[in-house]
């Protein structure tokens, strides 16, 4: 059956979270999840919506967010009220602060921390906290446990990647032939320097931990853990690498302060239509990073929110 939708009914449900099937009368609800986690009770739930409202079929999307396919521009509100009765909403759309994208570090054994609940305080003080905030393009967030980056944080507009920066004890080092740290080294970090102790090349180390604990005589007993940033990063049909921020961020509150500073810098100073990497190219990386290593702008934030 051929569209007979007006451009302002398929527009008016977009922001809501519903994707227009072209030349049809239908749309792709996309249910968003905090971090790419959700219960049985709410799968069970998604698979009935699909069946009652849509097309019988999910479809999964690659920010780990849910959509049910085939459903009617009357039946929208309807499956919308379906889905809340399990704590689900749909959304996920338009110039704001986009679903927060997680990968499974709670749980994985290269992760350096929990990155389910962090990206639920994001989830809760970003993507619903400022909902309602206009952005000059999309914003997009990714939350990687570990340098391994398998949600791509530095392809995000903000990425955090989880580290752990080993702390090298010298006078534990035997300088043994074969070194259980060099030999646990993806990166080839470690190296022997002329005294026959081990050293850390800090331009080459990726702070994965996976030297931590690895020495028997422990040259590196322990390291501190931490969060570093990347900014600027985008994929689609122009892309950009992010650029990380030269402190390592140290506790979850310090984290959730630089986030909150990056996205009123992009409603401030970001121009109409164009994406965080270029605002950074316009204003220059130097500059978006000292004034994201200072307070000043969240002195301004009520200023910045209410323009």
């Amino acid at each position: 059956m051929a569209c007979t939708l007006t451009a302002e009914q398929i527009k008016q449900v977009k922001p809501l979270g519903f994707l227009h099937n072209k030349g049809t009368n239908l749309f792709n609800g996309r249910i968003i999840t905090a971090n790419g986690k959700i219960t049985a009770a709410q799968t069970a739930a998604v698979a009935l919506a699909a069946e009652k409202f849509g097309n019988g079929e999910v479809e999964f999307t690659t920010r780990l967010s849910i959509e049910v396919r085939g459903i009617p521009f009357a039946q929208i509100e309807a499956f919308r009220q379906f889905i809340a009765s399990v704590g689900l909403e749909t959304g996920g759309t338009g110039s704001v602060v986009r679903p927060v994208v997680s990968c499974k570090g709670t749980t994985c054994q290269y992760g350096l921390y929990d990155t389910f609940a962090l990206s639920q305080k994001i989830h809760e003080q970003f993507y619903k906290g400022y909902q309602t905030v206009q952005l000059p393009h999309k914003f997009k967030i990714a939350v990687g446990g570990c340098p391994n980056n398998c949600v791509k944080p530095t392809l995000n507009d903000l990425g955090i990647v989880g580290q752990l920066v080993p702390r090298v004890d010298k006078e534990m080092c035997r300088g043994c032939k074969k070194c259980q740290i060099e030999a646990a080294c993806p990166m080839h970090a470690p190296r022997f320097a002329d005294d026959g102790v081990m050293h850390i090349h800090e331009e080459i180390c990726n702070h994965c931990g996976r030297c931590v604990k690895k020495c028997p005589f422990n040259a590196i007993k322990s390291g501190t853990p931490g969060y570093r940033v990347y900014i600027g990063g985008r994929w689609g049909k122009q892309t950009a690498h992010g650029k990380p921020l030269h402190k390592i961020f140290t506790s979850e509150e310090e984290l959730l302060r630089v986030v909150d500073k990056a996205i009123l810098l992009f409603r401030e100073q970001g121009k109409t239509g164009e994406r965080f990497a270029q605002t950074i190219d316009r204003l220059g990386f130097e500059n978006v990073e000292k004034q994201l290593l200072s307070d000043e702008i969240l002195q301004r934030k009520q200023q910045i929110l209410d323009a």
